[in-house]
């Protein structure tokens, strides 16, 4: 990429690429100003507010936010489970590419030294600015309007992310399976092995009279755990 030490483009446009139409543009322009930007800038005796204190506010909103649609939406994750979803929906990583889907770093204001050190592309900087950004809708319009602005940007990374721990494969699999009434999902322990003290399951799970799949396990839902699993392959799912 290259280095970009241009002015940047004006709040306005920012407003229309975010889709959201602000009553106080200026809570906008301070999600937009990057501390260097008030640093080097005066403006009577009274100092510019750059946007950290949004950035703090944002990252409240956003964590509540991404809670409740995985709460409401991953009812067979567990609290371990919802918990590394959200680390991983709201890292730096994930906040830094929905920062330059929007392209943030060519709206906002820094100083000439950040400028000139591409500011405009840093990680932790732009990670910052979308999250100053969020608030600033929050502070705006409302909760329900920073969470629409919010779940249109950020759905496909929690999603992405729910599915690496979305391993309740029996559920997964009655879902699949709900989609034709008729049909009569049904595990069987077949075999029992070794000592009361040290057992292994072995179990079946039959769709109608046929069998999709079987698993073994230290407990009898693990094994149908690992029969759902097996199953799920002969669907085509992961």
């Amino acid at each position: 990429m290259e280095q970009k030490t241009s002015a940047p483009l004006p709040i306005e446009a920012l407003q229309d690429a975010i889709g959201y139409t602000y009553n106080n543009i200026e809570l906008l322009r301070t999600a937009m100003t990057h501390s260097s930007y008030c640093n080097e800038t005066k403006h009577g005796k009274q100092r510019l507010q750059d946007n950290e204190r949004l950035e703090f506010l944002g990252d409240s909103v956003l964590s509540v936010l991404v809670s409740d649609y995985i709460f409401n939406c991953y009812g067979e994750l567990n609290e371990g489970e919802l918990t590394k979803t959200r680390a991983a929906s709201v890292c730096e990583d994930s906040l830094f590419m929905l920062a330059i889907d929007l392209n943030l770093g060519d709206y906002m204001l820094f100083g000439h030294g950040e400028s000139t050190s591409r500011g405009r592309l840093r990680k932790s900087i732009l990670a910052d600015a979308f999250e100053a950004l969020l608030a600033s809708i929050y502070l705006d319009g409302g909760l329900e309007c920073a969470r629409e602005f919010l779940l249109s940007k950020i759905v496909p990374i929690i999603d992405k992310a729910a599915k690496g721990w979305d391993t309740d494969y029996k559920s997964r699999l009655q879902k699949l399976v709900q989609q034709t009434p008729e049909e009569v999902l049904e595990y069987k322990l077949i075999e029992e092995l070794g000592p009361p003290h040290d057992r292994i399951f072995k179990t079946a799970v039959y769709l109608n009279s046929n069998v999709l799949g079987e698993g073994c396990g230290r407990t009898k839902r693990e094994a149908e755990q690992q029969a759902a699993k097996i199953a799920l392959g002969f669907f085509g799912e992961e």
